[in-house]
């Protein structure tokens, strides 16, 4: 599913040629469109050496394992790092990664043998075994469950629940009668109320316009399949239709439009889903699931509760980013993991709107107390009313030791300048050591080399790393492509585990300085800006102005190691 904002782009564009026709045609030439006559053959004697390869049309599978993509951007160059640095050498221990995300499949054939299994815990016996509190937490635990196995899926985003709060104490007062001690929130309910309205109208206006190209894209995908006579369509069938028919032409169009911008009609209908969730459940004030979990959500100390269902109702996120640091490697099923000798530990916490603080801190705490050396945070918002929970929680993570590793958002805004939590920098002063903020970077490479929808920040992000069209693990035993920041940040994660598990006499501070130090620079690379386009130089969009480089951050720590 590629980001929300990205998506809305195309949307609109997509109605802007007109739905079909006004654009012209990104086929090749049909015998609706003949070559002129006297159009010379294409000489065919250059020979093949001098000529170099074509960029290629779609992102290849394994790209991010690569060094480059021929023609294109720079991947991780996993490849290289186990043929020349890890040849031959199993790891020397075995590293813990918490995944705090939305739920894991746990069944998974690519991700199955690599579950964390907590070995104090016996399987279903309803006892705490080891007494830390979670009854039968065996490969992790679900922060937003109930009693009975219940699971809060559809959850508001932070902004609705603050509006509701808000309202509650200050819908149909007169301004006039706020006294001096309530006007700084009186005013920021009219801000907050102002921005919720804002965007709920956004939201439904958009799910407008996604109906209406999605009516036209099935249309067009009944065209084509009634003119080629299947009953299923791929992208290379519409590349190769020719007809003098003009609804036909026009249909090819259509289609060719979204495959051009690497979409597909079932990426239309999921984001046609994703806003219909927006408009009847993240926006909606009077939706509230939080009494499933059954916690005093008052009480932001309280930490026993929720259910031990690591994998949850919609556990498709979390597995992709599971996936991506730590599927079997070399077991010719699916794809590799980065990472080889990691175990995956699911903390679930994130619901299909935005995470709560409570929970997110819990989370943190969990996975630190339960022996985890790497927190993958795919996941953000722009509001943390109680910050200073989670604040105390990253403390508590970075004063042991471990590498937090998270994604910089799909906004294609500025985290120097805009909200974006969980953060590094406390309300009170100073910031977490062991922490890497990511952006992502496409696998087009060159003026793309910054993925259009990824935040960036030259203060705030620290380095960028493969996030567009990434092929990894989805729920029952299968693989999609994803975009997201989502996305790059569990490549960084997973690197982080890799270095952590040949080479553990190094600390948490050595991987993150290794990770940034042997990171590709591009500094001077003149890119388009996420988000407005805008011609920039590369180093403006993180500190170190880089794409993480495995092998060689492999390479830095065996002269890291043998150098002590």
């Amino acid at each position: 599913m590629k980001p929300t904002t990205l998506l809305s782009t195309l949307v609109l564009a997509f109605l802007l040629i007109g739905c079909a026709g006004s654009r012209p045609p990104t086929t090749p030439t049909t015998s609706d469109s003949p070559a002129p006559s006297n159009s010379a053959a294409p000489d065919t004697t250059t020979q093949a050496a001098d000529v170099p390869p074509p960029a290629p049309s779609r992102a290849p599978q394994d790209w991010y394992h690569l060094d480059r993509v021929p023609r294109s951007g720079p991947g991780l160059d996993t490849r290289a790092a186990y043929r020349d640095v890890l040849q031959g050498r199993p790891p020397q221990d075995t590293v813990q990664v918490a995944v705090i995300d939305s739920g894991l499949d746990i069944d998974h054939e690519d991700l199955a043998a690599k579950l964390w299994t907590n070995a104090d815990e016996i399987p279903g016996n309803d006892v705490d075994d080891d007494g830390n509190g979670y009854v039968d937490d065996v490969h992790g635990w679900n922060f937003i469950g109930g009693p009975g196995g219940k699971n809060v899926d559809q959850d508001t985003y932070e902004l609705t629940r603050i509006y509701v709060d808000l309202q509650e104490r200050f819908a149909g007062v007169d301004s006039a009668r706020v006294g001096p001690d309530a006007r700084d929130r009186y005013q920021r309910y009219q801000d907050i109320k102002r921005t919720f309205q804002k965007k709920r109208r956004e939201a439904r206006k958009r799910l407008a316009k996604v109906g209406k190209a999605q009516k036209a894209v099935q249309a067009s995908v009944d065209v084509l399949k009634s003119h080629l006579g299947t009953d299923s369509l791929t992208q290379s069938a519409v590349r190769s239709v020719t007809s003098s028919r003009r609804d036909v032409r026009r249909a090819q169009q259509t289609l060719q439009y979204f495959y051009d911008q690497d979409l597909s009609p079932s990426d239309l209908k999921d984001y046609k889903n994703q806003l219909e969730r927006q408009v009847e459940y993240n926006y909606n004030p009077d939706f509230n699931p939080r009494p499933i979990v059954g916690d005093d959500y008052a009480d932001k100390t309280e930490r026993r509760y929720g259910n031990n269902d690591a994998e949850g109702p919609d556990p498709g996120h979390g597995t992709h980013v599971a996936g991506i640091i730590g599927a079997t490697r070399d077991n010719s099923i699916g794809i590799d993991g980065v990472a080889r000798g990691v175990r995956l530990m699911s903390v679930r916490a994130v619901p299909n709107g935005d995470e709560r603080d409570k929970d997110v801190a819990n989370a943190i705490r969990y996975a630190v107390d339960n022996g985890a050396d790497v927190i993958n945070m795919s996941f953000g918002k722009s509001y943390s009313p109680h910050k200073g929970v989670v604040d105390a929680a990253v403390q508590y993570a970075d004063s042991m030791g471990v590498l937090m590793v998270h994604a910089a958002g799909n906004d294609g805004a500025s985290v120097d300048s805009t909200d974006n939590f969980p953060s590094p920098y406390y309300a009170d002063g100073g910031r977490a050591q062991r922490w890497i903020e990511v952006g992502a970077s496409s696998w087009k490479g060159g003026e793309k080399l910054a993925a259009s929808f990824s935040n960036y920040g030259a203060e705030r992000v620290d380095v960028f790393a493969p996030g567009h069209s990434i092929y990894s693990t989805v729920p029952d035993d299968a693989y999609e492509r994803n975009d997201g920041t989502s996305m790059a940040a569990p490549m960084v994660s997973g690197l982080a585990a890799l270095i952590m598990a040949y080479y553990p006499s190094l600390t948490a501070t050595d991987v993150r300085t290794i990770i940034l130090e042997t990171a590709t620079p591009y500094r001077n690379r003149t890119v388009a800006r996420p988000g407005d386009g805008e011609t920039v130089p590369f180093g403006t969009l993180s500190d170190t102005g880089a794409v993480v480089n495995a092998h060689a951050a492999l390479r830095r720590a065996a002269d890291r190691v043998a150098a002590q």
